[in-house]
């Protein structure tokens, strides 16, 4: 876990600016969500906290009884960009048919754009902006990040067709699928929604970048479709 992580414990903030409404988000979620939207559209180096505070109704000193200043809360804003992906990557593995190998990339890529289309204010931006790849915080992110594409590049790896094999290496095949996936921040950043349409066209995109017979994609599509389902069910509530 980050060093920036482990020092946003919660703790007892000072007094508001403004007032929070009655069913208002929790002042650290409001904090991160706020910052989401400065850093995203802004830069993280161009925020400064007092930029947060101001944008939340709090005092400037307030963000640091939540997190380590502003690297401790692009820390925790770029783990949620990946890190609810990464962690579904063993389950996928576990659940899908092994007649059915391609439906593990899908369902990942499936569970991947739905995750990148629904943080807020196109989190999924972040990792590729200049000023953040150039931070401290994004060394310490970048693990997180190689282990997703490794993810990628082992499922891809397991139904790749020959011709492709010869082509590229496991590393390459991750990052060419990671890049088919991030397609679900161009289209938020050109101010659209990512439909359920769109979604799985990625994912069959990621299938074919690997040599995926059509017909193999239908079925993988049929399964994954199935699959996700049952992820979406045993979401908390």
């Amino acid at each position: 876990m980050s060093q920036y992580a482990l020092a946003t414990a919660t703790r007892p903030g000072r007094p508001r600016v403004v007032p929070r409404l009655a069913n208002a988000r929790a002042p650290r979620d409001e904090i991160l969500h706020a910052a989401a939207e400065l850093f995203v559209n802004r830069g993280f180096a161009a925020t400064s906290t007092r930029d947060i505070a101001e944008k939340v109704g709090i005092r400037q000193a307030s963000p640091y009884y939540h997190f380590a200043g502003k690297p401790g809360i692009l820390a925790e804003l770029l783990e949620l960009s990946v890190r609810p992906s990464l962690e579904k990557v063993e389950r996928i593995e576990l659940a899908c048919p092994a007649d059915v190998p391609e439906a593990a990339l899908d369902l990942l890529a499936l569970i991947d754009v739905e995750a990148l289309a629904t943080v807020p204010h196109n989190l999924g931006k972040l990792y590729r902006m200049p000023d953040v790849r150039s931070s401290e915080v994004f060394a310490e992110f970048q693990p997180a990040l190689q282990e997703l594409t490794a993810a990628y590049g082992r499922l891809g790896a397991d139904i790749v067709s020959s011709t492709v094999a010869a082509t590229v290496s496991m590393d390459q095949l991750g990052g060419l699928l990671v890049q088919a996936v991030e397609a679900v921040t161009r289209i938020r950043s050109r101010g659209g929604e990512v439909t359920s349409v769109q979604g799985r066209a990625i994912a069959a995109t990621c299938l074919r970048i690997c040599g995926v017979p059509e017909a193999r994609i239908v079925r993988a599509t049929v399964t994954a479709d199935g699959l996700l389902l049952r992820f979406a069910e045993e979401r908390p509530a």
